[in-house]
């Protein structure tokens, strides 16, 4: 058994989100930059060289990337050896997402009752915490910011099995088409497909985390993955919907088993500034 302390937990929570607010993951930099290259569209070229001017002016400054710091979403891999110490282990995260927006001058945008007076919590907690028990002795911690305007265009579809692979693929391109500029693109397309409604999206949202230019492992999810990043991108809505042949940067796919009677599929997407921080302890 190996113990951790609390107040290490709650240093890295804060660290982690500041700097994913800070500083554009070197995959989606270059995948910009790339996509630079080989827009057609003169204003469309312009809008990326502003989101990589932006980038460079966050990461200069120390300023967030986007004024919308995004709800703190925590993904937690405990190793089952692991003895958390000083402190209970959501009690340490949430404190370290309070340390973050704080010291960090990060926007704070929680709502305490989301259906009626909609009051800040004034500290941007509590985080939204998923928890997976992994073997070993570490603990990983994962921060993921999620602006509202990207996850505001989530979709979730329960399709009958006889939709097949042409269904999976029509719906996400569908759902990308009815976001329009609202996730700010060029986005990063999550898809889930199987297991449950719930399990879905969550394959979805972590389906996000990968690295963008890393095709699944799958070969069959693999083609998939391209035809539908493909398809998006003769959409033409464009960087920012300002028209284009860049509309998303990637389209990432994890799929789960499913019941016979069922093919759950979901969509989430992240805006062109995919923010997400990790470390192990």
């Amino acid at each position: 058994m190996r113990d951790i302390d609390a107040r290490e937990i709650t240093k890295a929570v804060s660290r982690l989100f500041q700097e994913a607010n800070f500083f554009l993951p070197d995959d989606v930099r270059a995948c910009l930059q790339r996509a630079r290259e080989t827009e057609e569209s003169p204003v469309a070229r312009e809008v990326i060289d502003g989101i990589l001017e932006n980038a460079d002016i966050a990461s200069n400054e120390k300023m967030p990337l986007c004024q919308d710091c995004g709800a703190a979403v925590v993904f937690l891999e405990l190793g089952q050896e692991v003895h958390i110490t000083g402190d209970d282990l959501y009690a340490a995260v949430n404190e370290g997402v309070r340390q973050a927006y704080s010291e960090g001058y990060l926007r704070k945008s929680m709502v305490r009752q989301p259906y009626s007076a909609r009051v800040n919590t004034k500290d941007n907690a509590p985080a939204i915490i998923y928890t997976d028990i992994v073997p070993g002795d570490k603990l990983k911690i994962i921060a993921m910011p999620k602006g509202g305007g990207a996850e505001n265009m989530t979709r979730l579809a329960m399709l009958p099995p006889a939709r097949g692979r042409q269904g999976i693929i029509d719906f996400v391109v569908n759902a990308v088409d009815e976001a329009g500029s609202n996730p700010c693109p060029p986005v990063v397309v999550g898809v889930g497909i199987g297991g449950t409604a719930e399990k879905t999206l969550m394959l979805a949202k972590k389906a996000l985390l990968r690295k963008i230019g890393e095709p699944s492992p799958d070969p069959e999810v693999a083609e998939m993955e391209k035809e539908i990043l493909q398809r998006i991108n003769n959409l033409g809505i464009g960087s920012m919907g300002y028209g284009g042949r860049v509309t998303a940067l990637a389209v990432n796919i994890e799929v789960f088993p499913a019941h016979i009677a069922s093919m759950p599929a979901a969509v989430n997407l992240n805006c062109h500034s995919t923010r997400h921080k990790e470390a192990i302890l």
